[in-house]
């Protein structure tokens, strides 16, 4: 395995927190890791705020132009944010820096929009684009109501596809769970198996980003350790 593609659920479900925090953690492991945000929406006017992350995580020199290079005002689809700029989203030049960092580096970690059917174009989606980077998936699914819906879509999405899945992450973002909530996610957990990689418990607002997460920590030592095999 050359790397991981990490996709969601839905929108701001986590996978910038765990791209990052899994990218400090192959760091820790002696892993060469590089880090792309292929295509960023709502970036303001200081840069792009998901990629910028990403490069102090993995702690790289590469240039911001490579790690992000589609950028765009508005915090739409790709689709969408390019319309309103009159703009195109060009896959070959997103092959392009992935290729060339990806001879820079030992492992790529590679931050998708949204999730696997945001569109890119009338024509291509976020789900294409994994398939043209040859990268299995690293899905974030929300511990809310809803999600068992949209992970079992999101699997069904891939599998259709002919995308390989590393692996789903729960991710949980309130300690005040329902009822509901907890038996919905007692019933993923069950139709997931082994395709659970892990959970994330609810880290308070003042926690430190950076901080190591123990069980991202794990899952970084088990990719290493497979990559060493």
């Amino acid at each position: 395995m050359r790397g991981l593609f990490v996709t969601g659920t839905d929108t701001g479900v986590g996978k910038t927190f765990v791209a990052c925090a899994l990218a400090r953690g192959l760091r820790t492991a002696g892993i060469d890791v590089g880090v792309m945000k292929p295509i960023e929406t709502g970036v303001p006017p200081t840069g792009p705020e998901d990629a910028r992350a990403l490069q102090s995580a993995a702690g790289v020199e590469d240039p911001l132009e490579l790690i992000c290079p589609v950028r765009f005002a508005l915090p739409a689809s790709p689709e969408a944010a390019a319309q309103a700029e009159k703009r195109s989203v060009s896959r070959a030049d997103l092959r392009k820096a992935f290729e060339f960092l990806s001879r820079r580096h030992e492992f790529m970690l590679v931050e998708g929009a949204g999730g696997l059917l945001v569109p890119l174009d009338p024509h291509h989606d976020m789900a294409d684009l994994a398939r043209e980077l040859d990268l299995p998936l690293l899905v974030v699914a929300r511990a809310r109501l809803g999600t068992v819906n949209h992970t079992r879509l999101t699997l069904e999405v891939a599998e259709a596809r002919g995308l390989q899945v590393f692996g789903v992450v729960i991710s949980h973002s309130s300690v005040d769970e329902t009822e509901g909530e907890r038996r919905n996610l007692d019933g993923l957990r069950s139709r997931l198996g082994t395709r659970l990689v892990l959970e994330l418990p609810h880290r308070p607002a003042d926690t430190n980003p950076k901080a190591p997460v123990p069980a991202i920590s794990l899952l970084a030592e088990r990719l290493a350790h497979a990559l060493r095999a």
